[in-house]
């Protein structure tokens, strides 16, 4: 008998609803912005959508406002949140966030769209992922297909930034990047991880409190991963016997957490193994008090969202570590 399309099969509120006859509904995030000018802060942007051939990933640029010809600025690849099931580039929550980040920054943003679960479980995300930021690289030399990013890009400059899921793919690719064998031709002079999507079997902190959530999260892995324990070094960087945190392949790490996120103190935990691990570069942690996981998206006109942009703006623009390729 045919499965009635009313029947769930799951379901992980507030993403998505899978049901038993294959249908799947995203509950939030699939409204979307073309690119375009933005009126508030002059920010161009454009859809770049031949990344990958036969895939739906694609890349939306973001450029600040251009003085001059040879004018250079910071490159950032920026990767969206949403659990590895829902958003994209064109998503308000992220078009209307990557507009205000790079007036603020003064950055060129490369935000790049990967395929979600669960119709293509994990490893796709991290492997769309890491080919955009070699789809980026291959720019380094001024003889890539775009030429905004062969003028104004500097690719002495190249961070990698994301929130949730966003911040677990950074970690990520920065560790792939890390490897030497990677492949990889551009340096990363750091990372933004905002408010990551870490995670382990064995409960921490506020993990502890609250069993509920705790059980919520494991399922949701095990959506987005079904071949993957909750210790794969993936969503647990810490993981006995995974790698270690010395090969992360960037100069500076910028995390932050929110005081009433239930994923706060893995982000604390990792700031804390990774400065004492015998990593060569700089870590720095931002906490915001009374505000939950990745709140700044829902009002980036409050006070405390300002903040963390200007946080992220000024890690963005500091003067080059005097260490960093040579």
């Amino acid at each position: 008998m045919a499965a009635n399309e009313n029947e769930l099969e799951f379901e992980f509120l507030p993403y998505i609803r899978v049901y038993k006859n294959g249908n799947i509904v995203r509950l939030k995030g699939e409204d979307t912005i073309p690119a375009g000018t933005d009126p508030h802060t002059g920010v161009s942007s454009k859809d770049v959508t031949n990344i990958i051939p036969e895939t739906e990933v694609y890349v939306r640029i973001y450029v600040p406002k251009i003085s001059t010809n040879n004018q250079k600025f910071p490159l950032l690849v920026y990767y969206h949140g949403g659990a590895f099931l829902v958003q994209t580039p064109s998503s308000p929550t992220y078009h209307n966030y990557l507009n205000a980040l790079v007036a603020k920054s003064q950055v060129i943003a490369v935000s790049v769209h990967y395929r979600r679960a669960p119709e293509h479980h994990l490893p796709a995300a991290y492997e769309d992922s890491w080919a955009a930021l070699h789809w980026v690289a291959s720019h380094c030399n001024g003889d890539g297909p775009e030429a905004m990013l062969n003028h104004h890009a500097d690719f002495r400059r190249v961070f990698l930034g994301g929130d949730s899921a966003g911040g677990n793919i950074v970690h990520n690719l920065a560790m792939a990047a890390g490897n030497p064998d990677g492949g990889l031709n551009v340096g990363i002079l750091g990372i933004a991880l905002v408010d990551p999507f870490f995670w382990g079997s064995d409960p921490i902190e506020a993990e502890e409190l609250d069993s509920g959530k705790k059980a919520y999260v494991d399922r949701l892995w095990g959506a987005v991963c079904p071949s993957c324990p909750l210790d794969d070094p993936w969503i647990n960087p810490l993981a006995e016997g995974g790698p270690s945190l010395v090969g992360l392949g960037c100069w500076r790490v910028l995390v932050t957490v929110a005081e009433k996120d239930l994923l706060k103190d893995r982000g604390w935990l990792y700031f804390q193994v990774l400065s004492r691990s015998g990593w060569l570069g700089a870590v720095e942690i931002d906490e915001t008090e009374g505000e939950e996981h990745c709140f700044h998206l829902d009002n980036l006109e409050s006070e405390k969202a300002k903040e963390r942009m200007r946080k992220m703006a000024d890690f963005f623009n500091r003067d080059l570590p005097p260490m960093a390729f040579q």
